[in-house]
């Protein structure tokens, strides 16, 4: 670190001077110091671009002061090229403009940080349909133009469309010497012709590589692009004379080792019409592979394949329903056709079956046409590589020997001798890939952490290179080599091919500024381990954090930085920033519990504290993260510790102690509805951190919600009892009686729990041992003998139950209790699969708005499934947190971050159907939506389907209460 250190406090300066965002604290570092590989590299600082000036401007510095560089999108790569030890330049945060979709051409100007599925979902919506984007990696959501030409990226239907150097048009780029460069099939000429610097580069470079091709033709054509996937090393072929010298292409895969990438100009495709998918399901995975060539002759547009460890773990982790349209087998081909209609698709589905069955490999199939049903089983593909980072028993699983590709004619002579020499290591294989192309994933259970452990990767390692080599196949197919491959480049290359490469990188880059360690002059592939002398996590020496969650499963998948899709993580969506991501915040506790020295201060850490701030406690980490991460229960943990015996924020005690609260304010609530409308106690709260922008429910007098639970007409011998917890007694407790006869009309007998509180709000709050004891008082007086449905209104609550209830209590007991929660979605759900018909008439259109918590516990399909069996024929999703979560909305330091959430989804899917209820069975979500329009009706699903509803009784109607702000 002595060449970086010495150059970089006059660099920082220097940057700083020129307005340039660039941040060497030790939190955002320790952020950046992994991508999704094996390695860590701590960078010296992180620079945010704003434009292709400020590249410029940093790439010139840096080349001054002697300091490496290291261009990062996503930060996605499992080979370790998206780390290193200079400065790392972000261009995912700022760097995403995309011009219009020239229809006419085909192709569409994009800046290197522009994800891929926002562009091909622009591209969608410019040409109504008709165009696309190809290339899909399973990082789609998350992957950037920049980073995918940097690996020259592929995904699941790379037997259609290929790589993405064949969707690379022309790119702009900066030089290690600040020249700004257009590279396309013409050569390289400057940007702006004024500018001498670039144009003078442009043309040298031009000429040296014109000649540097010239006298190497017969190295190039006899060692590079013998196989489809050949992306180890440089694609030098590009620039031969049959390839238009096509210099893109040749910077496609270079890894940023030659150039930094700061635009592109891509092509973009017709959009199939419709889509069938014919699973296949096989004996073994070798049987699979001998099925590819016959698929490939069939002209699908996809041919992927798993294993049965990758099913078994979706199965655990997602549940049964996740791959029950699989066919029988132990392995399984996923194969696409698309076509005009879904008749002509299915038909070509029908006549490749025909053909696979004369061979006798395939054990069982199935046709799956239904949408929904093709993306849940794309959805056991697609989350491949983070399910399989973990075994069923919980042993972690890496990347290391997950790229590797033959052609498809060798993949099963392939894997029958690669399976074995896996065996022989001792190791388990979780394996899938594009089987199409003949390329490889596959995660191993190496032990990383022990010397022996590592020596045995390393024999490993070597061993499958030769092997990989001996098929004529590649190290890399698509990945790129990074820190993971390029040691072994000398397996698969001549001498003078190795050579030729370095001459290729010199003469971008004479000082070796850009990516250092990659592809030429290798570091070694077992250098720079993350798990390196580090214990099993919970076995560290004494003074390591025991209270950091299981924050260390994170792998660096980055599905939290996804921008749509799912739940999490909604603060990353408002803010872009790295830090406000689980990965993020996932890689700065994992720093902290590294050594001893950095592990003391826990929350009162600043570091911990910025990473921790916006987190909205939402919870979806948990279950969307593939490695189950859950960043809230960290925050609850590390709150809890730090504050143990001291006091606390105003906040934990006001919104974190409400339920306790609740009895008192309702009885006398036009008191508190005076309070709460009163500008000075709105200022006094804001001060205490509660805020006055924000509008307070109105709070219901505890006689009017005696009266509604007697109306419930509640019966002592039910055979299903409702929760009604403090919130919507004292908020919305006409849901109450609107839940009961729901219940009730669809066949069931309904009771009332005793009262009591799940602690949630102490949850949130970091108060773990308040909340351990509301919740060991609940499952005392719930658990009752009787295995009796319990519905609970709130579905925060019933997730609190559900979940927190096993962890923070333990014990038969809460677990017997668990089992028997249901939130009110899934119990309607159920009532209507077996046969039940509400008498509520639907209405025309609804707004649906899942709780965070509910989709993580219960999941979010349930409310969906019961509009669609009650007949309400226009749904509009809001798929996303609503941004109050909890007591997050209610704080005054959080309030922007909150209304800058609830534009990700909520208040797109209100505008989108302005006169339609907003259905919010959670409570917060409900107060977002008023905060958004007060004049907007918000309804619990239990006040939409009220039998009352259908007499019209203006008593019953869906309402909300809300003080005026």
């Amino acid at each position: 670190m002595s060449r970086i250190a010495a150059g970089m406090g006059s660099l920082m300066q220097n940057l700083q001077d020129r307005a340039i965002d660039i941040d060497d604290s030790a939190r955002r570092r320790w952020e950046y110091s992994y991508d999704a590989s094996n390695y860590r590299l701590r960078p010296a600082a992180v620079a945010f671009p704003r434009h292709v000036h400020d590249v410029r401007e940093i790439v010139r510095l840096c080349a001054e002061h002697d300091v490496p560089l290291t261009t990062r999108g996503g930060g996605t790569s499992m080979a370790g090229n998206a780390v290193g030890e200079g400065v790392v330049i972000d261009v995912s945060r700022w760097m995403t403009t995309m011009e219009e979709v020239d229809v006419d051409a085909r192709t569409v100007w994009a800046d290197a940080g522009v994800v891929l599925g926002e562009l091909r979902s622009a591209v969608e919506r410019q040409s109504a349909g008709e165009l696309t984007f190809a290339p899909d990696p399973s990082s789609v959501s998350r992957a950037t133009i920049g980073g995918s030409i940097g690996n020259d990226a592929c995904g699941n239907h790379s037997v259609a469309y290929g790589r993405m150097s064949h969707h690379v048009r022309e790119v702009e780029l900066v030089t290690a010497d600040g020249a700004f460069l257009r590279a396309g099939r013409d050569g390289i000429r400057a940007v702006d012709e004024r500018d001498h610097v670039s144009v003078t580069r442009a043309a040298e470079l031009d000429a040296t590589l014109r000649s540097f091709t010239q006298k190497h033709l017969g190295l190039i054509r006899t060692e590079l692009g013998r196989i489809s996937r050949q992306v180890s090393g440089y694609q030098l072929g590009a620039l031969l004379p049959e390839n238009g010298f096509d210099v893109a292409r040749a910077l496609a895969g270079s890894e940023g080792t030659c150039a930094i990438i700061v635009r592109a100009r891509v092509a973009v495709v017709p959009k199939p019409r419709t889509t069938a998918l014919l699973c296949l399901g096989y004996e073994n995975t070798v049987e699979s592979a001998r099925d590819v060539m016959p698929i490939l002759a069939a002209k699908p547009t996809a041919v992927e394949g798993l294993d049965l460890s990758i099913v078994d773990i979706m199965r655990h982790r997602r549940g049964a329903a996740s791959v029950d349209s699989l066919p029988r087998g132990n392995a399984y081909l996923m194969v696409e056709f698309s076509a005009d209609t879904i008749e002509r698709a299915s038909a070509d589905c029908e006549r490749l079956l025909g053909t696979l069955r004369a061979d006798g490999r395939v054990l069982d199939h199935s046709i799956v046409t239904d949408p929904h049903e093709r993306a849940k089983l794309w959805k056991v593909r697609e989350d491949g590589a983070g399910l399989s980072s973990r075994r069923i028993d919980g042993v972690q699983t890496w990347p290391g020997w997950e790229d590797s590709a033959v052609a498809p004619e060798r993949l099963a002579d392939y894997l029958a001798e690669l399976l074995p020499v896996v065996r022989k290591y001792g190791y388990s294989a979780f394996m899938y890939g594009h089987f199409g192309a003949g390329c490889v994933h596959m995660r191993l259970d190496y032990d990383l952490r022990s010397e022996h452990g590592r020596q045995e990767f390393v024999n490993f390692t070597r061993e499958a290179a030769a092997l990989v080599v001996s098929h004529g196949g590649t190290l890399s197919g698509e990945h790129g080599d990074g820190r993971a491959r390029s040691e072994l480049l000398e397996v698969m290359y001549s001498p003078e091919m190795v050579e030729l490469f370095r001459a290729f990188k010199k003469s971008w880059d004479p000082a070796e500024l850009l990516n250092p360690g990659i592809i030429v002059d290798p570091a070694p592939f077992a250098a720079s381990l993350a798990l390196e002398g580090l214990p099993e996590p919970g076995r560290g020496p004494e003074g390591t954090l025991p209270f950091a969650g299981n924050t260390h499963a994170c792998i660096g998948v980055g599905r939290c930085r996804a921008t749509s899709g799912g739940f999490m993580c909604p603060s990353y969506r408002a803010t872009r920033d790295e830090k406000d991501s689980t990965r993020g915040r996932a890689r700065v506790l994992q720093e902290l519990t590294r050594t001893k020295g950095a592990n003391l201060s826990g929350w009162s850490s600043p570091e911990v504290r910025e990473a921790l701030d916006l987190c909205l406690s939402c919870k979806a980490c948990s279950s969307d993260c593939p490695t189950g991460v859950d960043i809230a229960e960290a925050k609850s943990e590390l709150v809890s510790e730090h504050y143990r015996g001291k006091p606390r924020p105003f906040t934990h005690y006001s919104i974190g102690w409400l339920p306790r609260w609740l009895p008192l304010l309702t009885r006398v609530a036009p008191l508190a509805n005076f309070v709460g409308r009163n500008r000075i106690a709105r200022r006094i709260g804001e001060r205490l951190g509660v805020s006055a922008r924000r509008r307070l429910p109105a709070f219901i007098s505890a006689r009017v919600t005696r009266r509604r639970i007697r109306e419930a007409r509640f019966s002592d011998r039910a055979d299903v009892l409702v929760f009604a917890d403090s919130f919507t007694r004292a908020f919305r407790p006409e849901v109450i009686p609107a839940a009961a006869r729901v219940l009730g009309e669809s066949g069931r007998t309904v009771g009332c729990t005793p009262a009591a509180c799940c602690g949630l709000t102490w949850i949130s709050t970091g108060q773990r041992d308040g909340a351990r004891r509301r919740l060991r008082r609940l499952i005392t007086l719930f658990d009752d003998g009787t295995d009796r449905p319990i519905v609970v209104l709130e579905p925060s609550c019933a997730a609190a139950i559900r979940d927190d209830g096993p962890k923070l209590v333990g014990g038969a007991a809460a677990q017997r209790v668990a089992s028997r929660v249901q939130s009110f979605a899934t119990a309607i759900d159920e009532a209507l699969i077996h046969g039940w018909k509400p008498s509520a008439p639907p209405p025309e259109r609804v707004v649906l708005q899942t709780h965070c918590h509910e989709h993580v516990v219960f999941g979010s399909e349930a409310q969906h499934r019961v509009l669609q069996h009650w007949g309400v024929s226009a749904i509009t999703v809001s798929s996303s947190c609503c941004g109050v979560a909890g007591n997050f909305g209610f704080e005054a330091e959080h309030f922007d971050v909150s209304m800058k959430v609830a534009e990700h989804s909520i208040r797109p899917a209100m505008d989108a159907a302005t006169h339609a209820s907003v259905l919010t069975d959670g409570f917060s979500c409900a107060m977002q939506v008023r905060q958004i329009d007060p004049l907007r009706d918000s309804t619990h699903l239990a006040s939409l389907m009220d039998p009352a509803r259908a007499a019209g009784s203006a008593e019953d109607r869906p309402r909300t209460g809300f003080a005026d702000g």
